[in-house]
C-alpha cells in the first residue's frame, strides 16, 4: 500500500465494498476507523470480526488533523458534520475509487463495466489469475466463492475492477469506473439502469460511451457484440485503441449441467454466464493466459454467492435465490433456470424493491422479461412502495408492464409462502429473485418445506 496513507478515516464504512475497503487497508497495516449511521449484515459481521465496526452515528471528534486521508462513500451526505470537519480542516479526502486509483499507480489497470455481469466477469479474471499463481489487485462489488475478501491490494502488477457507473461521491456526480484511468476496459452491456440517476436511456448509456472514450493510446477495449449499444459503442473507431469483440460461445445443457466448447463442464450455469465467460476468456488472452489454461481454471470457478445460488434441491425440484433486479438480469436469470432444467416447470417470483423497480415510468422494460417462466409472480411490499413516493400499484398495471397476462400479484409475504406451500413441487423448480428479502421471508425454511 502506497506508505503515504497509513491513517485513514472511512465515511460510510458500513458499505458492501468500503467495509471490504477498510478490512482490506487494516490487514496492510494500515490504522483505519470508520463511521455511519446504518450497519447491515453482511458488513456488519465483517467489520466486527475485524475490530473495525464503529458506534452508529456521525462524530466530528473522528475527524482530526492526523489523518492522512478520508474516504467518502456514497452513503454520506455532501452536508455530512464529519465530511464538513474534514474540508474545514483541509484534510485529504478521496471518494473510494480515487483511493483505489492512488494505490494503483504502477499497476496495469483493467476496468469491467456493464449493466450486467461485471462482477461475474471480475471474479471470473481473478479465479483464472489465482489459480495459475498470477498476483493480481482487485475490487469486486461483490462476495465471489473461493475469494476471501472483495478487495486485494498488494504488490500485484495488475489490478482487475469491477467499474460501477454510480456516482462517485457525495462530492462528485461522475461515474465511478471513469476514476480508474484504465488500460484495458470491458463493456459487457448497457440495458437502462440507476433511474434515480440517469432519468433517461440515453443519459445512462452516455456514461459508457465516455468510458470508452477515456481508453488511452495502445488500450484496448472489449465489449459485447450481443447487446446493441455495447457493439454501437464499442465499434467506433478510435486512434491507436484496439477494439475486441466478444459473444455467447458455443455450449450445450447434458444432465442439469452446462458445458462449454464441448468438453469444458462448468459449475455455473445460463447463457449470460457463458457470455461473461467468453468476455472473460478474451480479456485473459491479452494478459497472456492461454484457452488451455483458461478453460482448465473456469471450470473450478463457482460464481458470486448471490447470483444463481441452489437454496435446496431433490431429484425432481430445486429451489434457487438471485440478487437480479434489473430488467436485463431477470431475464438472464429465468431463462438460465429453464435451460438448466427443460423438462421441469418453472415458477418464478421477482420482488419489485428497488428505486427503479417500482417506478411507472420504468417498469415497462420488464416487458416479457418473465416469459421463460410457467408461472411468473411479482411481490412487492406497500409499505417499501410508499417510502419511494407512490401508493398505487395495480395487479392490472403490472400486469401490462410485464406483459403477463396471468402474472400473480402478492404484497404480502405470508400470502405468498402460503401460496407456495400448496404447490406440487415434483418435476417442479421454484426461482426467487430479489435485491431485498420478500417482506423477511426465510427461503431456507421455505425450501424444507416446500421439498418435505
Amino acid at each position: 500500500m502506497n506508505s503515504n496513507f497509513n491513517n485513514i478515516h472511512i465515511i460510510a464504512i458500513g458499505g458492501a465494498v468500503m467495509s471490504s475497503l477498510g478490512i482490506a487497508l487494516k490487514k496492510s497495516g494500515a490504522k483505519v476507523t470508520g463511521s455511519d449511521d446504518k450497519i447491515y449484515d453482511p458488513a456488519l459481521s465483517n467489520l466486527q470480526q475485524n475490530n473495525l465496526l464503529p458506534a452508529e452515528g456521525w462524530d466530528e471528534a473522528n475527524i482530526h488533523k492526523d489523518l492522512d486521508t478520508v474516504i467518502v462513500g456514497m452513503h454520506a451526505k455532501a452536508d455530512n458534520p464529519e465530511l464538513k470537519k474534514a474540508q474545514d480542516l483541509g484534510l485529504t479526502i478521496l471518494s473510494y475509487p480515487e483511493f483505489i486509483r492512488s494505490q494503483s499507480e504502477h499497476k496495469q489497470r483493467i476496468v469491467i463495466a456493464g449493466s450486467h455481469g461485471k462482477t461475474t466477469i471480475t471474479g471470473m479474471i481473478v479465479h483464472v489469475l489465482n489459480y495459475l499463481n498470477k498476483p493480481c489487485d482487485y475490487l469486486l462489488g461483490a462476495k465471489i466463492k473461493g475469494i476471501d475478501n472483495t478487495i486485494q491490494l498488494s504488490n500485484a502488477p495488475i489490478i482487475v475492477i469491477e467499474g460501477d457507473e454510480y456516482f462517485t461521491s457525495p462530492l462528485d456526480q461522475s461515474p465511478k469506473f471513469l476514476k480508474y484511468d484504465h488500460h484495458i476496459a470491458l463493456i459487457s452491456g448497457t440495458e437502462w439502469d440507476h433511474i434515480n440517476v440517469y432519468p433517461t436511456a440515453d443519459s445512462y448509456i452516455e456514461q459508457f460511451e465516455l468510458l470508452a472514450d477515456s481508453s488511452p493510446k495502445a488500450g484496448s477495449l472489449l465489449y459485447c457484440e450481443d447487446d446493441r449499444m455495447a457493439m454501437i459503442i464499442g465499434s467506433k473507431e478510435r486512434d491507436d485503441v484496439r477494439a475486441i469483440p466478444y459473444k455467447t460461445p458455443k455450449y450445450k445443457v447434458k444432465n442439469g449441467q452446462f458445458i462449454l466448447d464441448g468438453e469444458h463442464p462448468l459449475k455455473v450455469f445460463g447463457k449470460h454466464n457463458m457470455q461473461n465467460l467468453e468476455g472473460a476468456r478474451k480479456l485473459l488472452d491479452l494478459l497472456g493466459v492461454t484457452d488451455q489454461q483458461f478453460y482448465e481454471a473456469i471450470q473450478s470457478y463457482e460464481g458470486a454467492e448471490k447470483r444463481n445460488n441452489l437454496v435446496q434441491a431433490n431429484d425432481s425440484s430445486a429451489i434457487y435465490s438471485d440478487f437480479a433486479h434489473a430488467p436485463s438480469k431477470v431475464k438472464a436469470t429465468v431463462h438460465a433456470v429453464n435451460e438448466l432444467h427443460p423438462d421441469r416447470k418453472l415458477t418464478a417470483c421477482f420482488e419489485l424493491h428497488t428505486f427503479s423497480s417500482l417506478n411507472k415510468e420504468y417498469l415497462p422494460n420488464y416487458a416479457d422479461k418473465m416469459k421463460y417462466a410457467d408461472t411468473a409472480i411479482v411481490y412487492y411490499n406497500k409499505a417499501t412502495l410508499e417510502a419511494k413516493g407512490d401508493t398505487v400499484l395495480s395487479t392490472d398495471e403490472l400486469k401490462a408492464f410485464f406483459n403477463e397476462k396471468n402474472l400473480l400479484v402478492f404484497t404480502d409475504s405470508d400470502e405468498l409462502k402460503n401460496y407456495l406451500n400448496k404447490q406440487n413441487w415434483k418435476n417442479h423448480d421454484l426461482l426467487m429473485m430479489s435485491s431485498g428479502n420478500f417482506g423477511g421471508l426465510n427461503l431456507s425454511e421455505l425450501a424444507d418445506n416446500l421439498l418435505s
